[in-house]
Formats: structure tokens, sequence, C-alpha cells
């Protein structure tokens, strides 16, 4: 199943770390299936990241095909990937450009980053763009059942198969 990210645009009073308070507006991404639960998980998150009223000022469908985190990484890049494909019918080369949101501290280890995110993909492609993105932080969606899977299986004894019958 594919993954729609949403960026989501809030406005909150943001303190500084000088202590002064300011309006600011940020942008996090999420993913949702629909607006509405977009709408409903970015105010469930930013009630966790602040006590002060916020707004929502904008959601939209962010172009992303990946998102790949990476630890000790600060920022968010977004990177453009050319990948390469040989159209049979034509006999010529078409290039189809897909977008990945990259975990990195700077754009020399955002290039790095995409490189190992890519490592695994069979065709040719290129990366002939990077910028940093505006994006200050991604809430992946978690079911709560990949806490079940992590959890390791309690050994059978006679009380729990005796349960099970």
């Amino acid at each position: 199943m594919s993954v729609t990210w949403y960026e989501c645009k809030v406005k909150y009073k943001k303190t500084h770390e000088t202590g002064e308070q300011k309006v600011t507006t940020d942008t996090y991404l999420l993913d949702a299936v629909s607006y509405t639960e977009a709408e409903a998980r970015i105010s469930e998150e930013m009630k966790a990241y602040t006590n002060e009223d916020f707004r929502i000022m904008n959601i939209k469908v962010a172009n992303f095909s990946e998102v790949q985190p990476f630890e000790n990484s600060d920022r968010w890049f977004k990177s453009k990937v050319s990948l390469t494909a040989l159209d049979e019918e034509s006999g010529k080369e078409k290039k189809t450009n897909i977008y990945m949101l990259v975990q990195a501290n700077n754009v020399k280890e955002a290039f790095e980053n995409t490189t190992k995110a890519m490592e695994n993909t069979m065709g040719d492609y290129s990366i002939p763009a990077i910028t940093e993105s505006p994006i200050l932080d991604v809430f992946p969606y978690f079911s709560g059942e990949e806490d079940q899977l992590e959890k390791t299986e309690v050994p059978e004894t006679a009380e729990t198969a005796e349960l099970e019958n």
C-alpha cells in the first residue's frame, strides 16, 4: 500500500532559545489517508509541542515517494532523483523524476544519504538537485501493531495451551 504524505503548516507562538515568544509558522509532514485525518493527526501532534493555541494554516499532499530518516541528523532535505529507463517501443531513454525527503546535517550528507537510500535500485539514476526543506519534523503513522511485533513470544505453558483450547 502506498503512503500519502501531507505537508501541514501550523502557526503558533514558539519560545526561542532567548526565552522570547514569537508567532511562527512551521511545516510538518505526516502520513494519512485523507485531509481530515491529516488535520486530526497534526492537531494531536501539536498538542504535545505547545500549550499555546495554534492554527493550521495549510494542508497539502506532498510529492514525496519516500521519506528516509537517518540517525544523528537534524534537518530535512528534498532530493530530486532522476530514474533512467529504456523505452522498449521507441528505443529511447526515458527519465522519470521522483522526490525523496532525506534527513541529514548538510547538503553533502544529504547527497550521501540519498545514495545510500538508492543503493538497492536496479536501474540507472542521477541526483540533479538537493535543497533544504522547510519541514521541521515528520510524523509517520504507527498503528500500535509495530509494538506487538517487537514483543518476544511467551513460551507456551500448560496453562496457556489450556486457554487456547
